[in-house]
């Protein structure tokens, strides 16, 4: 797939994604990255933040923006995709979130966007349409949205925040390209 969003892109965020960009103070940049794109989320994510602003009161900052659909996944449907996405994660509790965000992409012929490396490796396997922060800030960077450097910043920022990343900032160029992102 070509790495260039095309207006109009559907992309559902995961919990870990709009935590740490929210943690770093990033949120604003993510909707920049993102502002060609039709961006969702679900409810159960919302309440994954809500509960974890019980520790970290900064994450409502992202429970409150305004470029952010929410998926109810409440509809007869809805539920039985959530119940499938639930079943092949295994998902206990705190699984829900990705689960949520695969059914929401999945019901929206979308692209799901989670750093969670075991809900990307199921979801690859039932050939869902999943990718993560590197995918992203490739992506804005083929578009001119962000420089590499910028996007290392950003990186940077993110684990900082103890976000999951498989690079740091300085070697994100030499990884996208490995991996063909760049």
């Amino acid at each position: 797939m070509n790495l260039s969003m095309l207006p109009g892109s559907v992309l559902v965020l995961d919990t870990m994604l709009l935590s740490h960009f929210t943690l770093a103070d990033r949120l604003d940049v993510l909707q920049d990255l993102l502002m060609d794109a039709d961006c969702w989320t679900t409810q159960v994510v919302m309440e994954e933040l809500r509960s974890g602003a019980a520790n970290r009161p900064e994450l409502m900052a992202a429970c409150e923006v305004d470029w952010l659909k929410r998926a109810q996944l409440d509809t007869l449907d809805e539920i039985r995709c959530f119940a499938a996405w639930v079943k092949r994660l295994g998902a206990e509790e705190r699984n829900l979130g990705e689960a949520s965000v695969l059914a929401a992409a999945e019901l929206r012929r979308g692209i799901a966007i989670t750093d969670d490396r075991q809900a990307t490796k199921v979801a690859r396997a039932y050939q869902a349409e999943v990718h993560g922060t590197i995918w992203l800030l490739a992506a804005a960077c083929q578009t001119g949205k962000q420089t590499e450097a910028g996007a290392g910043n950003l990186i940077d920022a993110l684990r900082a925040t103890s976000a999951r990343l498989p690079c740091s900032g300085a070697d994100f160029p030499a990884y996208a390209r490995r991996h063909h992102l760049l």
